[in-house]
C-alpha cells in the first residue's frame, strides 16, 4: 500500500500553498512521504503514481480554478483516462461573499475526477475566507481526520493494473 501523500496546489495568493504546508506538517508522522506540488504545468499523468492525493485549491474570477491549475484541469477533459485507482480528498478555499461560485475551484476538480472514476474520500472541505478561521489551522485539522480514513479505504481496494 502506498505510504505517499501528494498535495496538488492551485493558488493565486499562495493561501492554498500555506494550507498545504500545514497539512504536510500535521500529517508528517502518518506518512512515509508527503509531497506538495504546485499544479503549474501538470497534466493528468500526475495521477499515475501510487499515492493518496489532496486537491488543495482556491477559486478565482467567476468561480474558476486558479491560473496555475488551468492546464491540469483542462487535461482531465482533453486527455481523459480511467482513474479508478485514484483516491483523493478536496480542500477547497473560497469566500461565501460569492455564494454562486463559493469554492468552485475545488468543486470543479472533484466533479472532473469523479467523472473519470476517481474516488473521493470523505466530504469536500470548504474553507470560507469570510468565516474568520485560519485556512492553515483548518487544513491541519481536516487532514489529520481525513488521512486515516483515506489510508483505510485505499488499503481495502485492489491496486490498478496498467492496461
Amino acid at each position: 500500500m502506498s505510504k505517499k501523500l501528494k498535495i496538488l496546489v492551485g493558488t493565486v495568493t499562495n493561501t492554498a500553498q500555506s494550507a498545504a504546508q500545514a497539512m504536510e506538517m500535521a500529517c508528517a508522522h502518518l506518512m512515509d512521504s508527503i509531497e506538495i506540488q504546485m499544479m503549474d504545468g501538470l497534466g493528468i499523468g500526475i495521477f499515475e503514481e501510487d499515492a493518496l492525493y489532496v486537491i488543495c485549491t482556491s477559486t478565482t474570477g467567476a468561480g474558476d480554478v486558479p491560473d496555475n491549475a488551468q492546464q491540469l484541469y483542462a487535461s482531465l477533459s482533453n486527455e481523459p483516462r480511467y482513474l479508478g485507482a485514484v483516491r483523493y480528498g478536496v480542500f477547497a478555499l473560497g469566500d461565501s461573499v460569492y455564494p454562486q461560485t463559493f469554492c468552485n475551484g475545488g468543486l470543479r476538480f472533484d466533479e472532473r475526477l469523479a467523472d473519470l472514476g476517481a474516488v473521493r474520500v470523505g466530504g469536500i472541505f470548504q474553507h470560507d475566507a469570510s468565516a474568520g478561521t485560519e485556512p492553515e489551522v483548518e487544513a491541519a485539522n481536516w487532514s489529520q481526520r481525513w488521512l486515516p480514513e483515506a489510508q483505510a479505504l485505499k488499503a481495502g481496494l485492489p491496486q490498478a493494473t496498467s492496461a
